[in-house]
């Protein structure tokens, strides 16, 4: 079974002329991380010393990229994995204070 991961970009919210295709994974797990690391990416540009976890979350949610997980094979129930909630969690961790 194979999974592909599409990135949808919140700018640009349901405007799929903007999604793209980040590429299509052997493992579950793989496309996983290869989701968390879009995440990320986005998370550690825009965090700022001192951000708050919901001023953080707020700036993925209106500018970040919104990566799912398809699984490719027809008998395959939905992916357990959300993009914003890998998110929160990112932002509680990143802003906690030291």
């Amino acid at each position: 079974m194979a999974f592909k991961v599409l990135v949808d970009d919140n700018f640009h919210y349901m405007d799929e002329s903007e999604r793209y295709e980040l590429g299509v994974f052997s493992t579950l797990e793989a496309a996983i991380e290869a989701s968390k690391k879009i995440v990320d990416e986005y998370l550690l540009s825009a965090y700022q010393t001192g951000m708050t976890t919901e001023a953080l979350l707020t700036s993925y949610i209106f500018f970040g990229e919104d990566p799912f997980i398809v699984a490719t094979a027809a008998e395959q129930a939905g992916v357990p994995f959300s993009a914003r909630d890998y998110a929160r969690q990112r932002c509680e961790e990143l802003c906690r204070p030291a």
